[in-house]
């Protein structure tokens, strides 16, 4: 599978922990695209291709939009990468 070429393999320390990006690209979607056949909001979508963290259900729906079946999730989202969070501010009351 060309996909599995793609992700398989060292990556390089620049890119982010998942390969959505990477796989969007080689599918030629733009992120409208995939974030409407996934049914997430762009900004979340632009979020997971940075790196940060999200919801198993995001992580699904993301996968049905690039039409993966949920089996391939560790090609996609490698279990043991590290994974970006947002901190919070502090709201001083």
């Amino acid at each position: 599978m060309v996909l599995a070429a793609l992700l398989v393999g060292e990556r390089s320390p620049g890119l982010p922990p998942n390969g959505v990006r990477e796989i969007r690209e080689h599918r030629l979607m733009t992120q409208i695209e995939l974030a409407t056949k996934a049914r997430v909001a762009l900004r979340t979508l632009h979020s997971v291709e940075k790196g940060m963290n999200c919801r198993p259900a995001t992580k699904r729906r993301i996968l049905a939009g690039l039409e993966m079946p949920f089996e391939d999730r560790d090609l996609v989202f490698p279990p043991d990468a590290p994974m970006k969070v947002r901190r919070l501010r502090r709201c001083v009351a």
